[in-house]
């Protein structure tokens, strides 16, 4: 009889440096300088997620995944957003299939789900895809 958790564990260990290299290798594309105003959503990871929170006074989160439809749909309106409240707001992007910890944490179960931060904290949390004037509208109670 073979060994299958030995094999497994090596499977998993292998699976693991190279995710950690896929990682190590864009760190530069994650890092979040806070004196410029993005008119793009970030990238957010399980790496530099808290770094952007604690940065950010208010910082819109869009928890997505490449294979949900919904996600597709709202993805150029969240761009759209991050141009026309560059400077008010702070629009980042997590893939939740690339970043299960920060998923997880926040018990993303529908995507897309929409969390709006401000100082640090969870003010908002929006499921499913919407237009974006019913964006803006959840947004801007929130925006000082």
């Amino acid at each position: 009889m073979q060994n299958w958790d030995e094999d497994l564990n090596k499977i998993m260990q292998r699976k693991m440096e190279q995710y950690q290299a896929k990682i190590t290798s864009k760190q530069t594309n994650y890092n979040i300088n806070k004196e410029s105003h993005h008119n793009i959503p970030i990238i957010l990871t399980d790496y530099n997620f808290t770094e952007a929170v604690n940065k950010y006074k208010f910082l819109i989160v869009d928890f997505w995944a490449a294979w949900c439809g919904p996600c597709k749909m709202i993805s150029p309106i969240i761009e759209q957003l991050s141009v026309k409240l560059a400077g008010k707001a702070l629009f980042g992007k997590l893939n939740v299939d690339e970043n299960p910890n920060v998923s997880n944490s926040f018990g993303i179960q529908s995507i897309p789900t929409i969390m709006i931060f401000k100082n640090g904290q969870v003010v908002d949390r929006i499921i499913g895809a919407m237009t974006e004037s019913q964006l803006i509208l959840k947004i801007s109670p929130h925006i000082d």
